[in-house]
């Protein structure tokens, strides 16, 4: 069985996580073939954003315990997920999440490293490793404290309690809450929309966006001009501000 499934519309690429017997869970291979999927759409013109979803009971319910349980220490020091999680995260393009059911441990990792997640009414997130005497080692602490804050992050890491999709959203880690039947219709129309923009300036814009978690107002400012200044030799800056004056449409190239 293939453990990702791949299906592109349009300039929209989907992305299924497809391990229903393992709830999902995100074993090294599915890494693997998530971060291959990434880098080859990655260099695919075709391609303008990016999907990632599950079923309707889990997103992802966590990395694979059995998996986990095999390694000791030195193991885990070896252990290559941290190069597969830079490697999806290194995805230049927009990335979105669409969440029905259960984003747990790394589910809940994974879909806080996309740059959008829209949730179905029936999602919930939660990371609860420190239940099995472990704590979140995928970004967990760090995306999630920069996502919602101290008191929530500290409540959610210390207890491994969940939150719904509402308060996900109130919470701000989540952009939308959809009926959990249409989130992944609504959760493509919203990469469709996107991917129509000019994907230099597109991926100009997530590069700043990511900085401003990262780096100094000061510096994050410097970045924004500096990469505002680079698109102002593209070909789709020039055909952008013509579209606009002459009320028509933009066909953008990525040049």
């Amino acid at each position: 069985m293939n453990e990702l499934i791949s299906c592109q519309k349009n300039r929209v690429l989907t992305l299924t996580l497809n391990r229903p017997e393992a709830r999902n869970a995100l074993n090294n291979a599915l890494l693997e073939q998530l971060a291959q999927a990434l880098e080859q759409a990655q260099n695919d013109d075709s391609i303008g954003a990016v999907v990632v979803t599950g079923n309707s009971r889990f997103f992802a319910a966590g990395a694979d315990l059995k998996e986990m349980a095999s390694r000791d220490m030195p193991a885990t020091l070896n252990d290559p997920r941290p190069q597969l999680w830079a490697r999806i995260e290194r995805f230049p393009k927009p990335l979105l999440a669409a969440v029905n059911g259960y984003a747990l441990g790394a589910g809940c990792e994974l879909a806080m490293l996309c740059d959008i997640v829209l949730a179905g009414d029936n999602a919930s997130f939660g990371l609860p490793e420190i239940t099995l005497g472990i704590m979140p080692g995928a970004g967990g602490t760090q995306r999630l404290i920069r996502s919602v804050g101290k008191a929530l992050a500290y409540r959610m890491v210390l207890t491994g309690e969940t939150i719904n999709a509402g308060q996900a959203q109130q919470a701000g880690l989540v952009a939308e809450v959809c009926p959990a039947a249409l989130t992944l219709e609504y959760t493509q129309k919203l990469a469709a929309r996107i991917a129509q923009h000019a994907p230099l300036a597109l991926q100009a814009a997530k590069t700043a966006l990511r900085q401003a978690h990262e780096v100094s107002l000061t510096q994050g400012l410097q970045q924004e001009r500096q990469l505002f200044t680079l698109l102002a030799a593209t070909e789709d800056r020039q055909e952008g501000i013509a579209a606009f004056l002459e009320k028509r449409p933009a066909a953008f190239k990525g040049r």
